[in-house]
């Protein structure tokens, strides 16, 4: 019976064995050496040059937009503000006040508001009609439509940004396809919206990414965050870039905060060696195919599906569940990124839960494969964000000339902030690659919100500085001698 308990013991052994090499086989494509990470650094720092180029931007696949934000904040900044925060299926409007006396911000009332799925998909003037529409009610319930108040309008897709008050839509993405407002100006058609209701105003616009947002909100806490990142459903990223390599626009001095759009690094086919046949089906599938190619390996968008895809293969090939799919595992998105970070975070017990609602008859082996597979993806997702985070860090030490940077980076995102190993391995990664940087990551506190009427707080600041300059130096010379002085 001994002898044959242990040959028992030692075939499963030498199965399972057998069984986790066909897997590995199978993930090896998603693991990534530090020198390819290297490498995709190096290609990253390439197409950002690129795309501050005057001449070359329009052919970058990393676009590298001016924001026309030129600094951070100083902690002076105060005053009421209104924000619009645009960018799914609902938006949010929001009454901000920011107090000088407590350097902090307070969100004082906040109102969620639906877009119906023809709006998204109808004329752009409805939609903006409904946002102005949402607005107004807002304005009413809290008492606020009599004022004239400065408004920062988060509006988190692609656009073509011409100052801190104009941005024309490159494309619509997030299922939104608004006909007539692609290569038009945003804030011209919520005013215009405005204006054809008649019954309230607003003041100053400042447009703001979603990136923007959180590395503002989080500038306000620390005066030394200078990089905005976003690892949610999608990822993004922008940081302060010297103005005498912001080629597009006018100007040497001060810096700009620039919108690197880093989703889209790899369009031109630059990564085709670090895609794996199941990032080349996730992308063939999708709804907008060869677009987004760096978001499409990292976010929470896509993290699910290329599971499932590997789920399906492994199966196929008899190395998981008896070689039985469900209907449920074949399904499209049925696979959602969520079950990723509760796979990872809580283990056995809620990797059973999860393939029993999937219908799937599993074993305990199988239950080890499975959070093998969500740990190489979500790995891969975290080192592939590092390796674009240190570009822009070493970018930054580099533009100023420095031996060691000290910098904070506002981050936001359900991945980042759900995930449980994610923000590990993504600052693991980053020492790695960016050894010369000192990096701390602070979490946004409501960025696109908050960080909206920062944007605008700190445009008002530096539209006034002139104005109080010449006050302070009319009252010390007076106007004959600071004319004489100024001829």
């Amino acid at each position: 019976i001994l002898a044959l308990t242990m040959a028992l013991r030692w075939r499963f052994s030498a199965v399972c064995t057998a069984l986790l090499m066909f897997v590995d086989e199978c993930l090896q494509p998603f693991r990534l050496s530090v020198s390819t990470l290297q490498s995709v650094s190096t290609r990253l720092k390439k197409d950002m040059i690129r795309g501050l180029g005057k001449h070359t931007h329009h052919r970058a696949p990393v676009k590298m937009l001016p924001t026309f934000v030129r600094a951070t904040p100083d902690g002076t900044e105060k005053g009421d503000f209104l924000a619009l925060d645009l960018g799914g299926t609902n938006f949010r409007v929001l009454h901000v006040r920011i107090l000088e006396d407590e350097q902090r911000v307070v969100k004082m009332d906040s109102q969620i508001c639906a877009i119906p799925q023809e709006i998204m998909l109808g004329h752009g003037e409805k939609l903006f009609d409904h946002i102005a529409a949402c607005l107004a009610e807002f304005l009413d319930s809290h008492e606020l439509k009599g004022q004239t108040l400065p408004l920062g309008f988060t509006f988190s897709f692609p656009c073509e940004q011409l100052d801190i008050d104009k941005s024309v839509l490159i494309r619509w993405t997030k299922g939104f396809n608004c006909s007539g407002v692609e290569g038009e100006d945003v804030v011209r058609l919520l005013r215009e919206a405005i204006h054809r209701r008649g019954d309230y105003d607003i003041g100053s616009v400042a447009m703001v990414n979603d990136t923007v947002g959180t590395m503002m909100s989080c500038g306000y806490r620390d005066q030394s965050c200078e990089i905005g990142m976003i690892i949610g459903t999608g990822t993004n990223a922008c940081y302060m870039e010297e103005m005498r390599n912001v080629k597009r626009v006018e100007g040497e001095d001060g810096r700009m905060c620039i919108n690197t759009e880093w989703g889209g690094f790899g369009d031109d086919g630059s990564l085709r060696d670090i895609q794996t046949d199941f990032d080349l089906v996730v992308d063939k599938t999708s709804l907008n195919p060869g677009i987004h190619t760096y978001e499409k390996m990292i976010s929470g968008m896509y993290l699910g599906e290329i599971a499932r895809l590997v789920l399906v293969k492994l199966t196929e090939d008899k190395l998981l569940f008896d070689g039985q799919v469900s209907d449920a595992l074949q399904t499209p998105g049925r696979f959602e990124t969520r079950f990723i970070s509760e796979i990872e975070d809580t283990g056995l017990e809620n990797t059973q839960r999860i393939l029993t609602e999937l219908d799937l008859n599993w074993s305990l082996g199988d239950v080890r494969l499975v959070w093998l597979v969500c740990d190489t993806i979500s790995t891969r997702s975290a080192q592939l964000c590092a390796a674009a985070l240190a570009t822009i860090a070493n970018r930054i030490r580099n533009n100023r000339g420095l031996d060691h940077l000290k910098t904070t980076v506002g981050v936001d995102g359900t991945v980042f902030k759900k995930h449980p190993n994610f923000s590990q391995q993504l600052q693991a990664t980053v020492r790695l690659l960016a050894p010369r940087c000192d990096i701390t990551f602070l979490v946004s506190e409501d960025g696109s919100g908050k960080g909206a009427a920062m944007v605008t707080a700190v445009a008002q600041r530096l539209a006034l500085q002139p104005v109080v300059f010449e006050k302070l130096l009319l009252e010390a010379w007076g106007p004959f001698d600071l004319l004489v002085a100024l001829w």
